[in-house]
Order: structure tokens, then C-alpha cells, then sequence
């Protein structure tokens, strides 16, 4: 594994899907962005890395509150990033459906 200082999650929301991508920022001083089909793409830095997930339409999650994401179609409540061991681990939880509104 790559050694980094930081891990940020961002999220794009189609309807009723979540889609997750893991910026970590690197101790060199560059970025990589984990997406929802598994792939490391690297960036030259961290600001590279922000600007290409915001061009796809990605927000950074620890900057929403429930009025952004009740926007964006879902509560905070019961979202959270995804967790797993390993990055293989995460790749099946990167993409998330909310169901069927009640």
C-alpha cells in the first residue's frame, strides 16, 4: 500500500444511486482517486484529483449537510462511506442503491 496523509470521500447521486470515489493524498505530494469500478487513477496532485471528481459531478461528503443531500434526493442519515479491509473489499460497496422512496 501506498503511504498517504489523508483519505477524503466524495459521491455522485444518480436517482436513487450513490456513487463512491476515495481521494487519498500522497506523501509525495500527488493524489489517487479509488472509482466505482475498482480502477487507481493517479493525479499529479491533489488539486488535479478534486477538479476531475468535480467535473464528474462528485461532492466531497464531509461538506454536505441534509439540506445538500435532501437536494441530491437522500438523508444523511443513514449514509456513510464505504468500509472495508482492503480496496478490494470496497469495490462492490462503491456503487449504493437507497431503495425505492417511501
Amino acid at each position: 500500500m501506498t503511504p498517504f496523509l489523508r483519505e477524503d470521500w466524495y459521491l455522485a447521486s444518480l436517482g436513487r444511486t450513490l456513487i463512491w470515489a476515495r481521494l487519498r493524498v500522497l506523501e509525495a505530494g500527488t493524489a489517487e482517486v479509488l472509482d466505482s469500478d475498482g480502477n487507481t487513477l493517479p493525479y499529479d496532485s491533489e488539486d488535479s484529483a478534486r477538479a476531475a471528481l468535480f467535473d464528474a459531478e462528485f461532492v466531497a461528503f464531509d461538506g454536505l449537510d441534509e439540506d445538500d443531500a435532501l437536494a441530491r434526493g437522500f438523508s444523511l442519515a443513514g449514509v456513510q462511506p464505504p468500509q472495508g479491509d482492503d480496496d478490494a473489499a470496497l469495490v462492490p460497496l462503491m456503487v449504493q442503491s437507497l431503495g425505492a422512496r417511501a
